[in-house]
């Protein structure tokens, strides 16, 4: 029975109330600080008051708390710096397009002409096997730049070996050019990367070719202004193969958009969770002195799941809205395909309060910590959506495959980015969101279920029995 429901008689038997609303009511603690709202009754003793002094000379008292915060400031430094603090050392197979649309006839005495060798050398130079190349048309470079599957290309344009052999004749009249596109939909790292990558190609196809043209005896007698020009003939141009609109964040909108949805579904089930264990009477209440205890409402397990993940998915509803609200009406993100951001937005979030639900109901008080542990500090660096996941350590790479974090964000930069294609992300993450959604009920019951046939019922803390006043 609810303590404070619970009338206990005084003096001669007489049930005296404890005011009204049956125990709903805000009081301030008593002189000894203990919150258990009654007061002193008259003529008896308060009892006596520890002191901080006191107790801090306990170092049972020290234990758990140095412990367990020691240990988390030790996980969260070794997870989050360690997925970014070498992102070059770690960079593996990170996928680049390469494009070699030279039309010309090979120069005489060889069986390639310029463009063909010149990828040919790229794609297998790479020997620390940092650049995932790709040999690609230019409708397929520019497809897979569409669709989030590279992030650059390196093209070698139709008249690459016609320019490279003018140099050496009176008909030149444009530097050999190879053009690096970018795709800044894939995080400002991840493109910068490729594009440092690429452009380090073409400065090293220059120096090659510059190598054969100022050997060759018909360059011999050139001027010292041709010869320079000769060592480094290639030029290098730097275009966006794939834009992004100016209010994107440089392409991390995306990530904090995800992040957003994770955060709202994260502690709203925990607000919510919070929420009805106060309202049925399992969890005090407390704002600075006044402490509110309400009437027990006896509900199993179960039931009380069931009322949690049903509230969180109404709720989930308003804190979408006001997140597209904030980030799109208000501070003018870039987005299309509205209608689908909001359905996806919702679905994204409430997969994770419907988890948050689950692990409270199956872990109790420290749920709280391990839905932190398996939606944050576990999901932002294995992500993908700042740092590429081909430049994280393996551990992360691992991660990245269930993680809820990273499949959200390829379904948000997706949308954003890419045109809302399946094949850019999109098609995974609804996937994976149904998975989430479905494994949060499946585990959240099973546990409450559990427990229920158990007999594990809930404990209610009782405030200590107060003394009669003594005549």
């Amino acid at each position: 029975m609810d303590a404070d429901s619970d009338p206990r008689a005084d003096g001669a038997g007489e049930e005296k109330p404890r005011g009204a609303g049956g125990g709903d009511t805000a009081r301030p603690g008593g002189r000894d600080g203990t919150g258990d709202g009654g007061g002193d009754r008259a003529g008896t003793p308060a009892p006596a008051s520890a002191r901080a002094a006191t107790l801090l000379r306990r170092p049972k008292l020290w234990l758990v708390p140095t412990v367990l915060t020691g240990l988390l400031a030790l996980l969260l430094s070794l997870l989050y710096m360690g997925g970014i603090v070498n992102p070059n050392g770690h960079l593996r197979h990170l996928p680049i397009g390469l494009v070699d649309e030279d039309t010309g006839a090979p120069p005489p005495g060889q069986r390639q002409n310029v463009g063909a060798q010149v990828t040919a050398a790229i794609a297998a130079s790479d020997t620390s096997g940092a650049a995932g190349w790709r040999r690609l048309t230019r409708a397929q470079a520019q497809d897979q730049l569409a669709s989030g599957k590279i992030y650059g290309a390196l093209v070698v344009p139709a008249d690459f070996t016609d320019s490279v052999t003018a140099l050496t004749t009176a008909n030149a009249t444009v530097r050999p050019t190879m053009t690096v596109l970018t795709n800044p939909g894939m995080g400002s790292l991840g493109s910068s990367l490729a594009s440092r990558i690429t452009t380090a190609a073409a400065q090293q196809t220059s120096a090659t070719i510059g190598k054969q043209l100022t050997a060759s005896p018909v360059t011999a007698k050139a001027d010292s202004t041709t010869r320079l020009l000769l060592a480094d003939p290639v030029r290098v141009v730097t275009r966006v193969g794939h834009p992004i609109g100016a209010h994107s964040g440089l392409g991390l909108s995306a990530f904090y958009y995800t992040l957003l949805l994770v955060l709202a579904g994260f502690l709203g089930g925990n607000l919510i969770s919070t929420g009805v264990d106060t309202a049925l009477g399992y969890a005090d209440n407390e704002i600075g002195p006044w402490h509110t205890r309400r009437p027990t409402v006896p509900i199993d397990r179960t039931q009380t799941l069931l009322l949690k993940m049903v509230m969180t998915a109404g709720i989930t509803v308003l804190t979408a809205s006001l997140v597209m609200l904030a980030t799109v009406a208000v501070l003018g993100m870039d987005a299309t395909h509205l209608p689908l951001l909001w359905i996806y937005s919702y679905c994204a979030s409430l997969a994770v309060g419907l988890g948050v639900q689950a692990i409270n109901a199956a872990f109790g008080g420290i749920g709280q910590l391990v839905s932190m542990f398996v939606f944050i500090v576990l999901g932002l660096p294995s992500s993908g959506a700042t740092v590429p996941l081909q430049a994280v350590p393996g551990f992360y790479r691992f991660l990245s495959v269930f993680e809820p974090m990273r499949q959200l964000s390829d379904g948000v930069r997706a949308i954003l980015f890419f045109d809302a294609r399946a094949d850019a992300g999109l098609g995974r993450a609804w996937l994976m969101i149904a998975v989430g959604a479905v494994l949060a009920l499946v585990f959240g019951f099973a546990m409450t279920r559990y427990y229920d046939r158990k007999g594990l019922r809930r404990l209610t803390p009782q405030p200590p029995a107060r003394p009669t006043a003594s005549g």
